[in-house]
């Protein structure tokens, strides 16, 4: 039976699940309180530059693949995609980086180069990970977290041990050299948690990084955006900007109506994208799930200071994507995990889309992005945003050796209390819930409310978690929920 859901947020959780939804035949619309779609993906121009304001890496391009091949469609039918080359670098001083190819043979080599005997051990260690990311990323994280025994099948109890060992432990077991330690416990920061308290089997994160590669869209990544949008429309989605929810209604237990710009708006079922803890904010105090202190007490992905700087001139010795690791990566995670303080030596992470994208800068000139990691909740001013930025371009200057200060033609910033104003986000987080043990699967805030009926969440504070490819999974396990909801009435 046809039912009209009303989506709040348009994140690509909320966009995927609209095109599910609508799919199946229901009147989704979906609520935006900003004036442009795509959540922490949105994109800002300005003099002519074009930067992604969040998400910048596209992995594991299969869960693309499976979202669109669910509708009969192609990522080609909507984007081109360009896999990068090397993939990425990292910089451990001057004239000293890595840069990682774009083929696990070439990666075995640098490794051999660097590490005698660590390209076998890297071969061994990426077919294990392969062999996990084909039971989490095929499997695994396409199950709701409704139950822990979606985690017991005979595949993962012949990994169980994985499960109680970390990524930092078992790397340091096979390799000795500290940069290529570094550079495989990096892909795990994609999933909030420091290396030490992520399970071993999220080693699967080394099969994306280096057995898929790292691709680009080639406009970048609102390009996927702009897809999801596309086939939401076919599908007979509406979209609405600039639509600020208020108020979620509930009568009898059961979500009613939203309040959009001081207007009531009936519906047969709600779903939000947007923050979590937002969104329960919305609801009187007897129909929230999980309290202040439940929400304190988890831990959450940190938050980041982003610059988007527009140069005069081409930018030398860089990599479109380049992690910038001459600082101490240890004493940085602390400050993020464990003593939330500005870090006095921040590791960051640079990207030169326009490398790749040349409509990304006027001709002769150059986007970059920079981002500095940070703990959620921190104190955040204009005066530490300005200090950050030259302790950075400083250190920038010096290990790509040229100047770039002088040719700087706008910088515009982007920290905690933009993320909270913007996205309502929790603390300021960026990326959500950490994936730890802790906070894995069903032991994550739940997609259906546990007090309010015709009520549910999708994105990055509930299941599977935080990235794109979640959020695209995320969104098609709410809408499993929902259609089934409304198939058992």
């Amino acid at each position: 039976m046809k039912k009209t859901i009303t989506i709040i947020g348009s994140g690509f959780a909320a966009m995927a699940a609209s095109c599910y939804l609508a799919k199946s035949g229901h009147e989704v619309t979906v609520y935006e309180k900003n004036d442009s779609i795509g959540g922490r993906a949105r994109q800002l121009k300005r003099d002519g530059f074009t930067f992604d304001m969040g998400p910048s890496w596209y992995w594991m391009p299969d869960v693309f693949d499976r979202f669109f091949a669910d509708f009969g469609k192609t990522t080609a039918d909507y984007y081109e995609l360009v896999k990068l080359s090397p993939a990425y670098s990292v910089y451990f001083g001057v004239n000293e980086f890595i840069a990682i190819a774009d083929n696990l043979a070439e990666i075995e080599a640098t490794f051999e180069a660097i590490e005698k005997g660590s390209g076998a051990v890297l071969n061994n260690f990426i077919s294990e990970a392969k062999s996990n990311y084909d039971i989490a990323i095929k499997d695994l994280v396409y199950r709701p977290g409704v139950s822990p025994l979606e985690l017991v099948t005979p595949e993962t109890a012949m990994k169980v041990g994985q499960f109680f060992s970390t990524i930092s432990r078992d790397v340091r077991k096979k390799f000795k050299n500290e940069r290529l330690i570094q550079i495989l416990e990096f892909p795990v920061l994609f999933l909030g948690a420091k290396p030490s308290d992520t399970p071993s089997f999220y080693s699967f994160m080394n099969y994306a990084d280096f057995g898929l590669g790292t691709w680009h869209p080639k406009t970048g990544m609102f390009d996927v955006v702009r897809a999801m949008e596309s086939l939401a429309l076919e599908l007979g989605v509406t979209f609405k900007t600039n639509s600020n929810i208020e108020k979620i209604l509930v009568e009898n237990k059961t979500a009613k109506s939203i309040v959009v710009n001081g207007e009531t708006i009936a519906s047969d079922l709600i779903l939000s994208g947007a923050d979590y803890h937002h969104t329960e904010t919305l609801l009187d105090q007897e129909h929230r799930a999980y309290s202040e202190k439940y929400w304190d007490s988890r831990v959450f992905a940190p938050s980041s200071l982003l610059f988007y700087v527009g140069f005069n001139k081409k930018i030398e010795n860089i990599s479109h994507h380049a992690l910038f690791f001459d600082v101490d990566f240890y004493q940085h995670a602390k400050d993020i995990y464990d003593e939330p303080q500005w870090p006095k030596e921040p590791l960051f992470y640079a990207n030169f889309p326009s490398l790749t994208d040349k409509t990304a800068a006027p001709e002769g000139m150059e986007s970059g992005f920079f981002l500095i990691p940070l703990a959620p909740g921190i104190q955040d001013t204009s005066v530490l945003r300005e200090e950050y930025f030259n302790k950075i371009i400083d250190r920038f200057e010096t290990l790509t050796q040229q100047s770039v200060k002088n040719n700087i033609l706008f910088k515009q910033s982007f920290c905690k209390n933009d993320f909270v104003s913007a996205y309502n986000s929790y603390k300021g987080n960026a990326y959500g819930m950490a994936n730890t043990l802790l906070q894995t699967a069903f032991l994550r805030p739940k997609l259906k409310s546990k007090k309010v009926k015709n009520l549910y969440f999708t994105g990055q504070l509930t299941v599977p978690g935080p990235g794109v490819p979640p959020a695209l999974i995320s969104g098609k396990l709410v809408s499993d929920l929902i259609n089934k909801q409304f198939s058992d009435q």
